[in-house]
């Protein structure tokens, strides 16, 4: 059941996250959270930020819009200036207590445009989870010192759980998901839609793009939360190449067979190239592997980007990967024009900025500022 309270503001009724148990919470559907984790006033813009599926198109442009007002006004050494103030009042604190250099600094970079103090842990075993502390526990206390809690971590559903729990405290700061499990990583599927966007906003646009994933499908979070934020957009063919063990799984094409997107299953890359507007490579996740050795016994030989894959892509299309990458993309490829995963890091430090900025309501003094 979804319980509901009146806007003080605007009188409109919104659900509260406050009057629901956790056990109510945590078995509804992902659409069904939504109405629980905005940020309120009206404003269906994400307070926690836990999964894809709390952006729309609208909303997803809104970010866009406001990550292109961010880095132009980064331009200037006025206009930076002006951006670390922004938020100079504000702390965040980054608890990665899985591996992460990209998605942690990336971060860590977006705060400090906008003049965030920030604090980290990146190792539980220098915190008191060494100690025996639960980890629900450990960000109860890191949120008596900050007003962001931008968490990473192995353990499935944690992201959610501590939304839950520190709305429902006497100190509630939002939670910001950058990598839950297998499960999803909002975040980056953001810096995907607007690596997308602007690469082909002199192009005609996303809506009618064929878009290729290839590689561990299964167990990327990364294509779980791209493929959703995809189906905001029209007529997208998504088609996804891997070995069969690392095919993408059915609770993704169950979305995609729900909101009737077209989709392909298949096994060859080079094929798949030939009509791609855009190429998303992943890495073999063999961090997840159930026994040790477990990935390298599957052929991935088939799933490589190299020389003779880039001879067959469209001029126009671009090639992108989540990083880190192994060797499913040559180095040949890394000075082709084309070659966009390089952008895609820059352009997530940027998406984020915008994204921490709405969460604590400074959309609309950035887009009014004089600069």
């Amino acid at each position: 059941m979804i319980y509901y309270t009146k806007n003080r503001n605007r009188g409109m009724k919104m659900a509260d996250i406050t009057n629901i148990a956790w056990q109510d919470f945590a078995r509804l559907s992902l659409e069904e959270k939504v109405p629980y984790l905005s940020r309120g006033d009206g404003d269906a813009m994400p307070y926690h930020t836990l999964f894809a599926q709390q952006f729309d198109r609208g909303l997803l442009e809104r970010l866009c819009t406001l990550a292109n007002r961010i880095r132009f006004i980064n331009k200037s050494k006025e206009g930076a200036l002006y951006l670390k103030n922004v938020l100079a009042h504000k702390r965040a604190m980054l608890y990665f207590s899985q591996p992460s250099s990209r998605t942690f600094l990336s971060h860590l970079a977006a705060c400090q445009i906008l003049g965030i103090t920030t604090g980290s842990v990146r190792d539980a075993a220098t915190s008191s989870e060494f100690k025996g502390e639960s980890h629900e526990d450990s960000i109860r206390t890191f949120s008596s010192y900050f007003d962001m809690i931008i968490m990473r971590s192995p353990e499935q559903g944690l992201a959610e759980k501590m939304a839950w729990e520190l709305s429902n405290s006497e100190r509630p700061v939002p939670i910001l998901n950058a990598g839950s499990g297998k499960d999803q990583h909002p975040t980056q599927a953001l810096l995907d839609i607007y690596t997308l966007i602007r690469s082909f906003e002199t192009k005609g646009g996303i809506d009618g793009r064929t878009v290729v994933f290839c590689g561990d499908l299964k167990r990327g979070r990364t294509v779980r939360s791209l493929s959703y934020l995809l189906t905001n957009f029209n007529d997208i063919q998504q088609v996804f190449v891997a070995p069969g063990e690392l095919q993408v799984p059915d609770d993704v094409t169950d979305i995609l067979k729900e909101k009737g997107v077209r989709y392909e299953i298949g096994n060859d890359l080079k094929a798949a190239t030939k009509t791609a507007d855009a190429v998303y490579m992943t890495r073999i996740q063999d961090e997840w592997d159930n026994a040790k050795g477990e990935s390298a016994k599957i052929d991935t030989r088939a799933f490589k980007f190299g020389a003779e894959e880039l001879a067959l892509l469209g001029k126009d299309a671009i090639i992108m990967h989540p990083l880190p990458r192994r060797d499913e993309i040559a180095t040949c490829c890394d000075h082709d024009p084309r070659a966009m995963y390089w952008r895609q890091m820059r352009n997530g430090m940027w998406i984020r900025a915008a994204l921490i900025a709405t969460v604590f309501g400074f959309e609309k003094t950035i887009m009014e500022c004089g600069y």
